[in-house]
């Protein structure tokens, strides 16, 4: 933990959120992470250092059944970890902000900008979104899992899919397939009405490149940079990809 920043907690919903937050000039960061991540990632941290440096707000939260948040990451649905985002968003962000969501995260980046226009607020100066994954419980799940694997979600309620990021497996449930189909966003062309920066591995076996250019045609409106990283993976960490990160930040900032 940088040591300026301060550990919080909020109820959410009967949850128990963590969250921590660094005071700073607007724009403030707002770091949204990835499926069965938490907030002390390579990237987490590499931002809320660069926030220190430069003396802006930083907010990172864990989602329920996360890190150190409460409850169990079975429990977890798409509308239950955004839930969470624009709570954390709304009670410890104040001003402008920088949105950054990494896999997962900017599916939640995209859906809590919706959310917010919804609102009529226009406190976003931008989104930086890191292997953006929309609709993967669909698109990157669903749609690619094997009959077998299909009817045993149906049947038994939950699958445990292996994962190279732990010695443990997902547990993908039925309740997070099927309400993640709530939220779909790629079937028609959508704006956040704020600039958006991607950063896009080319060797990405979880979250194909092509995926993230589906994303790039339905922000017709939009000013979209798209970087594509040739021999960049998933997690886009290395030293090099946290420059580029920094970078993408600093220029909304």
């Amino acid at each position: 933990m940088i040591s300026s920043e301060q550990l919080t907690r909020l109820d959410v919903g009967g949850r128990d959120i963590a969250v921590r937050s660094l005071a700073g000039r607007a724009p403030g960061l707002f770091w949204l992470g990835g499926f069965k991540s938490d907030m002390t990632g390579t990237k987490a941290e590499r931002l809320a250092q660069w926030a220190v440096e430069r003396g802006h707000a930083n907010v990172r939260f864990d989602y329920s059944g996360h890190g150190v948040s409460g409850g169990a990451f079975e429990d977890g649905t798409i509308s239950r970890w955004l839930e969470e985002a624009a709570a954390v968003f709304d009670r410890k962000t104040t001003g402008e902000q920088v949105v950054i969501g990494s896999s997962m995260g900017g599916w939640m980046a995209l859906l809590l900008a919706r959310l917010l226009a919804a609102r009529g607020e226009k406190r976003l100066r931008g989104l930086v979104l890191v292997a953006p994954a929309p609709d993967f419980t669909e698109a990157l799940m669903w749609e690619r899992f094997p009959p077998p694997v299909r009817q045993l979600i149906e049947t038994t309620g939950q699958f445990l899919k292996p994962t190279l990021y732990g010695e443990d497996p997902y547990v993908i449930t039925r309740a997070l397939i099927e309400d993640g189909r709530r939220h779909l966003l790629l079937g028609a062309p959508f704006a956040v009405g704020c600039p958006v920066r991607i950063l896009q591995g080319a060797r990405d076996e979880d979250v194909p490149w092509e995926h993230a250019m589906r994303l790039v045609s339905c922000l017709a409106e939009d000013d979209v940079v798209f970087t594509l990283v040739k021999d960049g993976d998933h997690r886009l960490s290395r030293p090099e990809d946290l420059e580029r990160l920094v970078e993408a930040v600093a220029q909304l900032a």
